[in-house]
C-alpha cells in the first residue's frame, strides 16, 4: 500500500509487533492491515470516521489503537524495533511535525479566569497581585 515497504521489512515488522503485544485478551485479526490502517490515518491527517473502508470499520481500528496505546504496546514495539536495527536513531515514524494537537490544546487551563480576574482589578496570584 502506501508505505512502499518490502515483504522482508514487512515480515519483520510483524514478527515485532507480535512480540510487543500482550497475550492476554483476543488477539488483533490482520496486524498489517492494522498498522497500514494507522499509516494512512497519520499521512493524511484524517478522522478516524474517514479511513477507508479497506482498513475495516474505522471504530474496530480506532479501539484497537486505542487500547494498544494505553497498555503501551506501541513504546514496546518502537523500542524493539529500535534494537533490531544499526540505523534506528536516523528514522522516526510518529513525531510533532505529523501529528496535529486540537485546537483546544493551546492555551493554559484557567486562562480566561486570570483574563477576568485582572480586568475587573481583583488579587490574582498568577499574575503577581494585579
Amino acid at each position: 500500500m502506501l508505505t512502499q515497504m518490502t515483504e522482508e521489512d514487512w515480515e519483520t515488522v510483524l514478527t515485532v509487533f507480535d512480540a510487543a503485544q500482550s497475550r492476554r485478551g483476543e488477539p488483533g485479526h490482520d496486524d498489517r492491515k492494522f498498522l497500514e490502517a494507522i499509516f494512512y490515518f497519520t499521512v493524511h491527517n484524517i478522522t478516524w470516521r474517514a479511513l477507508p473502508a479497506e482498513f475495516g470499520k474505522w471504530n474496530s481500528v480506532w479501539k484497537r489503537f486505542w487500547r494498544l496505546s494505553r497498555s503501551g504496546v506501541f513504546e514496546a514495539f518502537f523500542q524493539l524495533l529500535a534494537e533490531q536495527s544499526s540505523t534506528a536513531h536516523l528514522v522516526q515514524l510518529f513525531d510533532s511535525t505529523v501529528v496535529r494537537a486540537h485546537v483546544s490544546a493551546a492555551g493554559a487551563k484557567g486562562g480566561s479566569k486570570i483574563k477576568r480576574l485582572v480586568s475587573r482589578g481583583g488579587d490574582c496570584p498568577e499574575t503577581g497581585g494585579m
